[in-house]
């Protein structure tokens, strides 16, 4: 008697198993993770953001601990840092693509360096998180990457089923996580499985009987030609070709009746079916067998670095790197047109103002705002790009005249021109543009970009918020800064620089109370050059720091020397730069040199410019403490000439006041007028400040300023800048121009 044999899947699979051992990875088992990162806090946080998603977590903080774990046991995902030490993401990347490591790798990292986005992508990964990132990014992604593994683990499982039983057949096709269609040998549809409706948004009733064009991308429609129909001469062909699909998803197809809405990007093998009879000589191409894979994540994931290699985290803007393939594009298409390219530099003026007084974030957020004004103000083919900080460079392809380039900068210019409100803050800012042509001014980019650069800072040395054109004659100006910087190097160097003094007098004693210490360079060839004629490019050429050194030092030195043969001046005034203030160790260089020379903070006065408050107040603050702590004084130069700062005196331990020159010069006997000079002075007396008044030069003004009593003075009137033997001579034989004042 023949009795009918039932096998539950346990029996099955068991049978198959003997029959066709079953491939490795395809038993189910808790998602497996790796955390590779050298900050343990972070590694901490990454561990706890994962507790509970019935994950088995593991831990590395080296890249040699990755690798030692990665050896021993099997993962699904390892969530990288880069920058480590000893061994870095990369080392271990390598190592998984060296050893074949079944992992899927997800890449966090803080860094926003472009080169770093590009050399990620030389890897398959798959999945980029830049820190910080968000709870909900970290879980979808990984989720996201478990489920295509578990979709792949059970098309493993399947195939196997499939090459052990054909009785399993029609269950695989239709339970494969991939998209199987079947073509005729004129490209109709004859059968989908499950996955390919899920895929398209249309039942296999509406897929059966169409012309695989219907799906298609009509930009990818080469491409699909060649999957689908390119292929009859070989019985196998499985190379992947990539295009897109049309999808419908189910909210549209419930409202707009089945309108095709959106794509998703595949990645296609298919294979010939042929068919040979007996009088055939060739076998018959019948038909296309072909597998779709979904693969918009990744070509996402691949398109999101690729813009974020070629535009400005913050901005959203185009880099340098995308200006440069730009600009080789548009030179190629006009070299015969007979348009101009013009090239703008773009500098807000006082931004670095506004970012050290309202902090990076105002900052940032203005950058913001002032982008999105400048990318209204543009003409549709210009090409805006941001090169970093407050620079920024438009690219305008086709001008037809020169002259317009004068109306495209005056509607930026005027794009700037209304308040920005950033929360509770309200601010004003303006640009410098500098307009180089192609190829006029240069035939490569780099020389476009610093041509423009230099007409630019003409503009921002006439008053800023303006434009300018690029004039060969900038060039040779550029030459002299640079030759004029190696000279300033090479003096210093060579000890060409010399301290001059300049008497302060107390003209009711007339004593010399003080002195203002004023650098002189004694060139070999053009003689002794004052200040005012080099110490702006110092500024500007960034020596401004050891010139400022040798100035503390060569001060000390002479002040040292004062003391030791009796003269004991009260005070030297040392004007100090608001880029040396800048500097966070310049209070310990003072100390340091008064140490060494053994000289009193009390005889030391630095004198800073009323616009140092502004950029940074709480800084300069705390930095002005720490002198006054050590004995040294405090004066404000050139007072009222600079920002209405003086909500910021009672905060700042300023002992003295300096008038500026400027009102000094307005008091004659023909003017009644000392409005500003009146107000300064009383206002100095009602905070308890000392006054100096700069630039006395008429007998007028020495009897003037004593009436509304004002003493201590300096100007050319007593005696100009000289150096410290004349100093020291006129000190002690009183030889000085005061004595008609007393």
């Amino acid at each position: 008697m023949n009795e009918k044999i039932f096998l539950d899947s346990a029996s099955l699979q068991l049978i198959l198993g003997k029959l066709n051992p079953l491939p490795i990875n395809c038993n189910k088992h808790m998602p497996s993770l790796l955390l590779v990162d050298d900050e343990p806090r972070l590694l901490n946080s990454l561990s706890e953001l994962l507790k509970g998603n019935n994950y088995n977590l593991a831990t590395a903080t080296k890249g040699c601990e990755a690798i030692e774990q990665l050896t021993n046991k099997q993962f699904d995902i390892v969530l990288l840092d880069l920058m480590m030490p000893e061994m870095n993401g990369y080392a271990v990347m390598d190592f998984i693509k060296e050893n074949n490591i079944d992992v899927n790798v997800i890449i966090i990292s803080g860094c926003d360096d472009i080169d770093v986005a590009i050399e990620v992508l030389k890897y398959k990964i798959s999945g980029y998180l830049r820190k910080p990132y968000s709870y909900e990014a970290l879980i979808n992604l990984t989720e996201e990457i478990i489920k295509q593994r578990q979709a792949e683990i059970k098309k493993r499982y399947e195939l196997w089923l499939l090459e052990s039983s054909e009785g399993f057949y029609r269950f695989l096709i239709n339970t494969l996580p991939d998209s199987i269609y079947i073509l005729n040998a004129e490209g109709i549809l004859v059968y989908v499985n499950d996955r390919c409706q899920e895929l398209l948004g249309l039942c296999s009733q509406e897929l059966i009987g169409s012309h695989f064009s219907a799906i298609i991308h009509e930009h990818d429609m080469a491409d699909a030609v060649y999957a689908f129909s390119e292929r009859r001469m070989e019985e196998c062909a499985l190379d992947n070709v990539e295009f897109r699909v049309k999808q419908v998803s189910p909210m549209k197809r419930y409202h707009d009746n089945g309108v095709i809405n959106s794509y998703v990007h595949v990645s296609c093998n298919a294979t010939g079916i042929y068919s040979q009879h007996e009088s055939d000589k060739v076998k018959k191409h019948v038909g296309t067998l072909g597998i779709m894979r979904d693969i918009t994540i990744q070509k996402n994931t691949e398109a999101l670095l690729s813009h974020q290699a070629k535009h400005d985290f913050l901005t959203g803007l185009p880099n340098r790197s995308l200006l440069q393939s730009s600009f080789e594009l548009v030179v190629a298409e006009v070299e015969n047109s007979g348009k101009n390219i013009a090239l703008f530099f773009i500098d807000f003026d006082q931004f670095k103002l506004i970012n050290d007084a309202f902090g990076h974030k105002i900052g940032d957020k203005l950058l913001q705002l002032a982008s999105n004004r400048m990318k209204s103000a543009k003409r549709e083919n210009d090409l805006l790009v941001r090169l970093g900080g407050d620079e920024f460079i438009l690219l305008i392809p086709d001008l037809c005249k020169q002259e317009d380039a004068s109306v495209i900068a005056g509607k930026f210019l005027e794009s700037l021109n209304k308040s920005f409100h950033l929360g509770s803050t309200e601010v004003n800012i303006s640009a410098s543009i500098g307009v180089a042509f192609y190829p006029e001014h240069g035939e490569t980019l780099g020389e476009l970009i610093n041509n423009a650069d230099s007409a630019m800072y003409q503009v921002k040395s006439a008053g800023k918020n303006g434009f300018g054109f690029y004039d060969k004659s900038m060039r040779n100006e550029s030459i002299n800064k640079i030759n004029q910087s190696q000279e300033l190097r090479n003096a210093l160097e060579k000890n060409e620089f010399e301290m001059y003094y300049q008497p302060q007098i107390d003209v009711q004693s007339g004593l010399i109370v003080g002195a203002e210490a004023l650098i002189r360079w004694n060139h070999p060839e053009r003689g002794l050059i004052a200040a005012g004629k080099f110490m702006p490019f110092v500024e500007e050429s960034g020596l401004i720091i050891p010139i400022t050194d040798w100035s503390i030092d060569a001060i000390c030195n002479d002040l040292h020397y004062f003391n030791n043969i009796g003269f004991k001046i009260p005070q030297v005034a040392i004007n100090f730069s608001p880029i040396y203030l800048d500097r966070c160790d310049f209070v310990k260089k003072i100390k340091d040199t008064l140490s060494a020379y053994q000289i009193p903070p009390s005889q030391i006065e630095i004198e800073i410019t009323e616009n140092v408050s502004i950029r940074s107040p709480q800084h300069v603050i705390k930095q002005l403490n720490k002198l006054c702590q050590l004995g040294v004084k405090i004066a404000i130069d050139d007072f009222g000439v600079g920002y209405s700062s003086l909500s910021y005196l009672n905060s700042f331990p300023i002992t003295t006041l300096k008038i500026d020159q400027s009102f000094i010069h307005e008091i004659t006997e023909h003017n009644n007028e000392y409005t500003i000079v009146m107000a300064i002075i009383y206002m100095a007396k009602g905070l308890g400040l000392n006054l100096v008044v700069e630039g006395v030069e008429t007998e007028y003004q020495v009897n003037f300023l004593q009436n509304v009593l004002c003493y201590t003075m300096q100007g050319y009137l007593f005696s100009k800048p000289v150096g410290r033997d004349h100093f020291l001579k006129m000190s002690t034989t009183n030889n000085v121009k005061w004595k008609s004042y007393k």
